[in-house]
């Protein structure tokens, strides 16, 4: 009992508590914003604070899977176990929030598009990603031994990756109903946000990325303790043997 305490000591660290409730004020804040501060859109009515969570998420599901190619490509070149753990946690947490950018998107085409799921091409590519990161977890599940599940989902991981760039420029390279960009590189400035709106849309992705940071922690030091439990039971049973 004291050395599964020891192994769980860094998920219930101090600091990790400290940023997990930095986390939940900060995100009590941002709905504060969201449904209270923001200004109601003259177009779309209340249905428009949907944009505030989905761009948020589309955010953080394109920077977690980044780290998963990063950790890929880095765990292929020095074989280390913590970059295997870093883009194991992070597929994870991409998936969460990837989920919440297609549940998001779902909720806002209904009233909007007149119905749930249409195959536009940011909606189909964005499905595709989720499937994507869907195979790389259960291959990491399924694939038998843990040095081959690490290898073939180090594989998804880069490849994967290559998807994300078509997600973002889907609404540029073809013809869709999904509305333009409204920030980041391949933004319409005639189709920018009034301050208020802009104001909140950043803080949103502020709170989402800190969110993401603090998830991605508890569940790295989950499986760093995970993987020491595994290799202790794995010697014992060798002594017993």
């Amino acid at each position: 009992m004291t050395l599964i305490k020891k192994l769980c000591m860094p998920i219930c660290s101090a600091i990790g508590n400290f940023w997990l409730l930095l986390a939940g004020v900060l995100l009590v804040a941002d709905l504060w914003v969201i449904f209270l501060w923001a200004p109601r859109d003259t177009a779309l009515g209340d249905i428009q604070r949907i944009l505030y969570l989905h761009v948020p998420a589309a955010w953080v599901s394109f920077f977690a899977f980044f780290i998963v190619f990063c950790m890929c490509t880095w765990y292929f070149i020095k074989r280390s176990d913590k970059a295997d753990r870093i883009a194991h946690a992070s597929a994870e947490v991409g998936i969460l929030f990837t989920t919440i950018f297609l549940l998001s998107g779902i909720i806002w085409a209904k009233p909007v598009w007149g119905v749930w799921w249409t195959w536009d091409p940011r909606l189909t590519t964005t499905l595709i990603m989720w499937l994507i990161y869907s195979a790389y977890l259960m291959v990491r599940a399924y694939a038998g031994s843990d040095k081959r599940a690490e290898r073939w989902s180090a594989v998804i991981g880069i490849l994967g990756f290559f998807n994300i760039p078509i997600v973002y420029a889907s609404t540029i390279w073809w013809r869709t109903i999904h509305p333009q960009q409204m920030v980041g590189p391949a933004s319409d400035p005639s189709n920018a946000l009034p301050d208020p709106m802009r104001i909140t849309l950043y803080f949103s992705v502020l709170v989402f990325t800190v969110l993401f940071f603090v998830l991605l922690n508890i569940r790295y030091n989950i499986l760093s303790a995970e993987r020491k439990i595994a290799i202790i039971v794995d010697q014992s049973n060798h002594e017993r043997v």
